[in-house]
């Protein structure tokens, strides 16, 4: 394990160790904490019984699925985050880990184990109290009992404090009466609720002594033991859906079910007998928030599988991007590497940089969930620390999965597209993603409200002179940290030099500044364009906010960038190697630049970076990334993905086996000098071609007539007095014939000249792949770094190198 080191990263120019990684010691920080677990995990999803089968009907894949989980339970695979007590490990973070791994080898096993234990069984765990886990939870470890988590309805989805479904206490029975009131208050989209859902924890409205007091959490049955609806819960199948067809998802509806009081999960909010209600939390909006953070796994597992999928596609295209040729633009008889053409590189590894810096901000995530819900920092700050860094990370990273899905597809052609290879499964498997657990587009506006807080809360401590310039400073586009609000201009000035003048950006501590002026200048702008609303009516207000709600929410995403950039940084410190420390340096250079250059006009118009630097952005990016090149292969190596994992043919090597076997072939058929010769382009047409091949036949009768003192091929001069003969095309024809004559010539002498050079220059590659050493067989070629730019990266001996023309 790589031992935590503080030191400063320094600066791409800096980092002048000898670029090469250390594959085995970078794995294991990619691993972090949970380092066995992940590893056990893994192990666990070589089984085959654990992959995804297609071509299957979705019945048949629900029932596999099922199949997969009771397989799950052998293992003891999804019991760590449970208490000791009830035969769990007591470790929240190393269940998470466990649990984002399992998309290796299914995503729709991953997300119906999610469902069961991450938010049925975490439901029970987290809103019930000790006498629910004693007796429910052992059940729903072992999958005796599975579960619905029956939160979204029809009506509402994302705004969960409006949902519809109501519970209405009867204190003469001592139950509540489980009702839905109209069609779009029904329960839809819910996992296990097709089919296999015995019980479910249904958010509903509690209502007691004819007060509402917003939303709860109940236990109910709705399935007996063959299968069949309970008295007053009907549902249906959602059917096929555009991926995770492994999941069974449906929709319930209640008909005054009744539940006895004490299925209530009253953690935060209980009914006595009587029909008092009591909670420990006053305020009905706080103690709605903080029911609801309590099932904040389900967003912290997203971001981590979230990053599993987008390891798992990078592996696959850059394996296979480093050994597919294609066209040869350098050389007659060996077409060039994918991965060696600039766009290619452009295409892959920024988004490969991106994938190492939500690696390492997921790090960071799961300790902290881990420090919150194992009790060693559970305080409110905390809560809503994780709460809103969960909300922004999984918001980025299940975005950037599908787009980095979609753009592996398309680098890898026609093979990307076919299902073997998994990347069309996988992208409509995590489509999903974007929208449960909370739609991204609105987990970014809830992470703005907290910035917009935290802001308020900061200028609540500034003094009067310091507020007054900050307002003056507004006028010249100015903007203050929130640590004492600091002005910041342009941090760095020109040099002159294009070339010299990026050399500022590639400090860590002015790509810093620039990162995190963007996100201040955006919150106090928002904010200072909201300040009005505390005295408007409501609906004006609600109006202000709304023609603020883009800014607002592009604020939060750069606010996410920045986490994700210094997470990135903090990581770098902790690696020892120094050529590994050079590699990762470019590599969140390249992440970090890309983000300016993603929002160079923004930095443009605001004044932060000069026209003369933000030209010199993009030819650097192309630098930094022909550096990486070849590392590509060193860097998806330490993912630690086995062929078991990503079961896709085109990541086995075997293209680097068929550019060997048509490089051999050609090989011999040069040698054999039986190789056709290439066609060549007939002489141009038009007014200019015919121009100089007239030049060019004139020459030929000069010589004609020099050497045989006539006037055209052997043909005698005219005496004195004499009329010069006309050409054999009669009048007018200007000696077209032997124009053509001449072009047939010209032709075969360029087709022969072609011939010689094209074989010359064949017979010395073939010469010197023959005398070069061939190489060692390796167990791993989708690993091996290629010796120069162009080979094939580890993929076949040199001498196999020369693709045909």
């Amino acid at each position: 394990m790589t031992t935590t080191v503080d030191r400063p990263t320094g600066t791409a120019q800096e980092a002048t160790a000898p670029a090469a990684v250390d594959v085995a010691a970078l794995g294991e920080l990619l691993l972090g904490r949970w380092a066995e677990v992940r590893r056990q995990t893994r192990a666990m999803l070589l089984d085959e019984r654990l992959h995804t089968q297609e071509n299957l009907s979705y019945q048949e894949n629900r029932e596999r699925v099922l199949g997969q989980l009771h397989l799950l339970v052998e293992h003891g695979a999804m019991s760590r985050g449970l208490p000791e007590a009830y035969g769990g490990q007591g470790d929240p973070g190393g269940n998470v880990a466990g649990f984002e791994e399992l998309l290796l080898g299914d995503p729709s096993l991953q997300i119906k184990a999610g469902v069961q234990w991450g938010l049925f069984g975490s439901a029970v765990l987290n809103l019930g109290t000790e006498e629910h886990h004693r007796r429910w939870l052992p059940a729903i470890r072992d999958l005796r009992v599975p579960g619905v988590f029956a939160m979204t309805e029809i009506g509402h989805g994302s705004d969960v404090s409006s949902i519809g479904t109501t519970a209405t206490y009867d204190p003469a029975a001592e139950e509540f009466e489980i009702h839905t009131p109209f069609t779009a208050a029904t329960k839809d989209y819910l996992g296990n609720a097709a089919r296999h859902g015995r019980a479910a924890v249904v958010f509903a409205r509690l209502l007691t002594r004819g007060v509402d007091h917003g939303v709860h959490a109940f236990y109910v049955a709705i399935r007996d033991d063959d299968g069949a609806f309970l008295p007053g819960v009907s549902g249906e199948d959602d059917g096929r859906k555009g991926g995770l067809n492994g999941v069974d998802n449906g929709r319930l509806r209640f008909d005054r079910v009744r539940v006895p009081r004490t299925h209530l999960l009253n953690k935060y909010g209980d009914v006595a007998p009587d029909g008092t209600y009591s909670s420990p939390i006053a305020s009905p909006g706080r103690r709605f928030f903080t029911m609801i953070g309590t099932l904040v796994q389900g967003r912290v597992s997203l971001d981590g599988a979230a990053v599993v999928a987008n390891k798992a596609a990078l592996t696959i295209a850059i394996r296979y991007g480093s050994e597919r040729r294609q066209f040869n633009a350098s050389s007659d008889v060996r077409e060039e590497v994918l991965l060696d053409y600039q766009e290619h590189q452009r295409r892959l590894l920024p988004l490969l940089a991106e994938t190492y810096a939500m690696d390492f901000a997921h790090q960071e995530l799961l300790a902290k969930y881990d420090d919150v819900f194992s009790g060693r920092r559970d305080t409110d700050e905390e809560r809503q620390d994780l709460e809103t860094l969960a909300a922004a990370l999984k918001a980025l990273s299940t975005w950037s999965a599908l787009d980095t899905l979609q753009t592996c597809r398309e680098a890898c052609g026609g093979a990307g597209f076919m299902t073997k290879n998994r990347l069309t499964s996988l992208r409509h498997d995590l489509d999903v993603y974007a929208t449960f657990e909370g739609d991204n587009t609105v987990l970014l506006q809830l992470v703005a409200k907290r910035l917009l807080s935290d802001w308020a809360d900061e200028l609540k401590h500034v003094d009067v002179g310091v507020m007054a310039r900050y307002v003056a400073g507004r006028a010249t586009e100015a903007t203050y940290h929130r640590s004492g609000l600091r002005k910041l201009g342009q941090a760095f000035r020109d040099t002159g030099d294009v070339r010299r003048s990026v050399n500022a950006l590639r400090e860590e501590s002015a790509q810093h500044a620039l990162l995190a002026d963007r996100v201040q200048t955006m919150v106090a702008e928002v904010a200072e364009n909201l300040r009005p609303t505390a005295r408007l009516p409501r609906a004006e207000a609600a109006a202000l906010f709304n023609e603020n709600q883009h800014k607002l929410i592009a604020a939060a995403r750069a606010h996410a960038e920045l986490l994700q950039w210094e997470a990135f940084t903090r990581a770098l410190r902790r690696v020892e190697d120094p050529g590994t420390r050079t590699v990762l340096t470019w590599l969140r250079d390249v992440f970090g630049l890309r983000l300016i250059e993603k929002n160079l006009a923004w930095y443009l118009s605001y004044g932060r970076v000069s026209m003369r630097r933000g030209r010199s952005l993009d030819e650097y990016v192309d630098r930094l990334l022909a550096r990486l090149r070849p590392h590509a292969l060193d860097l998806v190596a330490a993912f630690g993905l086995e062929q078991g994992h990503l079961r896709a043919e085109i990541a086995t090597g075997v293209e680097a086996q068929r550019q060997e076997e048509a490089a051999a072939h050609y090989r011999r058929l040069r040698a054999s000098g039986d190789a056709p010769v290439k066609e060549t382009a007939p002489p141009r047409e038009g007014a200019e071609g015919r121009r100089r091949a007239g030049r060019d036949a004139g020459k030929d009768t000069a010589k004609d007539d020099a050497r045989t003192g006539g006037t055209g091929a052997g043909a005698p001069a005219p005496g004195p007095g004499e009329p010069a003969a006309e050409p054999a095309g009669g009048p007018g024809t200007g000696g077209r014939r032997g124009e053509r004559r001449h072009d047939r010539r010209r032709a075969r002498r360029l087709e022969l000249r072609g011939l010689k050079k094209t074989r010359r220059r064949a017979a010395a590659e073939d010469a010197a792949a023959q005398q070069a050493p061939a190489r060692a067989e390796d167990d791993r070629p989708e690993e091996r770094e290629p010796a120069r730019a162009g080979d094939a990266a580890g993929s076949a001996p040199q001498e196999a190198r020369a693709a045909g023309a």
